[in-house]
């Protein structure tokens, strides 16, 4: 928008200069018509869509109105001339700085909200061997602050992991939790001390829902809500898998980190695999929705439709990480990782994070790490904070394949966080989806919660083609195959996933 912005300063020099020295009334004339073209031409090419353009169009006019009644008031009050123009260009100034007039409209980060910690005061702590060997000084240090500790994760495999070295240390509520974690780090009992994060799911209902496009060959109602299907060239993935042939060489499994999941939904309960009866309820209604986008039963004549075009490629299940309220913590979301990757999941959709610090990952890190030595792949929402992704986890955590959001336009979503830094970075639609609700309940809603389903589902679907399949493999052909959007340094490439598909079976 920087054109926009030198467009619109010529716009304004002009009128002043039309207004104030009428021996240069010509001149000014034809120079503004310079001036408005290029202001046009730059907010034009600047926005994202014509809702924005006149917006942005219909806001410079009245502000242009407005400078040319007041300095036609300064050439009629010579006196007051000069405070007159300072006013008139400094209220200017301050209305392109809240409208956004010819700015640069890019994402900037804003202050950074403070860390969020668990109610209950806990740190995850990484015990040293040799505290593990003789645990008697780390029970008395913790005696004598009046905190208690248990183990915070117990994976199936640990011999692969570190993480079977982590305790919770649950600091009282008369506590300083960042002093006792202070004092704990200058001790030679941990290895590692960090606080337990809080962790939320913040998606906001839709208020109106894009209609598709195409014809896509299914009988599902809701598809005439469905625009992104019509994004994703979802009709043409149909053709390839039901034309071709295609033939899955395993079923994947797809473990949705969640609220949990009603699995008696009558568009969801077909293609749905119980790992735990708990997990199979879902008070909040996210961790359904996000599984509908994946995995809803498609060509049924109900619902919604998704990946599952034939539901020999993949199953769904649930992994319920986070409370009713929609709210966890750093330590419940890496046991829900363990958890599936010990239950044998290909993939994990991870819809949920929160504010945290690159330097603060290395639980994260391990937990990826464990899942991928297991042969799962794990996918994550970017957050919706507009801010950069590098701040939110577990999204940043080394491994992790996140998720931007984009509306119909191929626009960043106005509330998503950007990508462009993280080392594996896409971008699927996450404004107006369409998706399951509880109780055979239907709901459209926005969030790049609803875009990393997107990717999990596609992912799931090429590892039941390829089950060696990598997620630095699996990111790089949906990099390659996928469709630059109007920001795309911010949101990576939008996901095609039948150019994924075709190119992964060799079509």
């Amino acid at each position: 928008m920087i054109i926009a912005n030198i467009g619109f300063w010529i716009v304004w020099a002009c009128i002043a200069l039309y207004f104030l020295r009428p021996g240069w009334a010509r001149v000014a004339q034809i120079s503004v018509v310079a001036g408005l073209l290029l202001w046009a031409a730059g907010i034009l090419t600047g926005t994202h869509g014509w809702s924005s353009f006149f917006g942005q169009a219909f806001l410079g006019l009245i502000l242009m109105g407005f400078t040319s009644a007041a300095l036609l008031l300064a050439r009629r009050q010579a006196s007051l001339r000069a405070p007159i123009v300072i006013g008139a260009w400094a209220l200017t100034v301050l209305a392109q700085w809240l409208f956004g007039l010819g700015l640069d409209h890019s994402p900037v980060a804003t202050t950074a909200p403070s860390i969020e910690v668990d109610a209950s005061g806990e740190l995850l702590v990484e015990l040293r061997p040799s505290t593990l060997a003789d645990p008697s000084a780390w029970e008395a240090w913790v005696a004598a602050r009046g905190c208690t500790t248990r183990p915070a994760f117990q994976p199936e495999d640990p011999g692969i992991t570190e993480l079977d070295d982590y305790y919770l240390l649950d600091v009282p509520e008369t506590a300083n939790w960042s002093a006792i974690m202070a004092a704990l780090e200058a001790t030679d009992l941990a290895d590692w001390v960090e606080p337990n994060e809080m962790i939320t799911v913040a998606p906001s209902p839709a208020r109106t829902v894009p209609e598709p496009n195409r014809r896509l060959g299914v009988n599902d109602p809701g598809v005439s809500q469905q625009w992104a299907l019509d994004a994703l060239q979802m009709d043409q993935l149909y053709q390839l898998l039901e034309r071709d042939g295609v033939q899955p060489r395993k079923q994947a499994l797809i473990a949705v980190l969640d609220t949990g999941v009603d699995a008696r939904h009558e568009d969801l309960a077909g293609n749905y695999r119980s790992t735990k009866k708990d997990y199979d309820t879902d008070p909040r209604g996210h961790g359904t929705h996000c599984a509908g986008i994946i995995g809803a039963v498609t060509n049924n004549g109900r619902g919604i439709a998704s990946y599952a075009r034939r539901n020999d490629f993949f199953r769904i299940t649930s992994i319920q990480v986070l409370k009713a309220g929609g709210s966890g913590t750093q330590q419940s979301v890496i046991a829900g990782m363990l958890e599936a990757a010990d239950r044998g999941a290909d993939v994990l959709s991870m819809s949920l994070g929160g504010f945290s610090t690159q330097s603060r990952q290395r639980a994260y890190t391990q937990a990826v790490e464990y899942v991928t030595k297991k042969g799962g792949i794990v996918v994550a929402a970017a957050g919706n904070s507009n801010r950069n992704a590098t701040s939110f986890a577990p999204v940043n955590a080394t491994g992790v394949i996140g998720v931007s959001a984009i509306d119909q336009e191929l626009n960043r979503a106005v509330f998503s966080n950007y990508v462009g830094d993280l080392a594996m970075g896409l971008a699927a639609p996450g404004v107006g989806i369409y998706s399951t609700m509880p109780n055979n309940n239907y709901q459209a809603q926005n969030g790049t919660s609803m875009a990393a389903p997107y990717v999990s589902g596609v992912i799931g679907l090429m590892r039941s083609l390829r089950p060696e399949l990598t997620a630095r493999q699996a990111y790089e052909i949906l990099r390659r195959t996928g469709k630059a959007t109007r920001d795309a340094r911010n949101t990576g490439p939008l996901i095609q996933p039948y150019q994924a598909v075709r190119e992964l079976v060799g079509q």
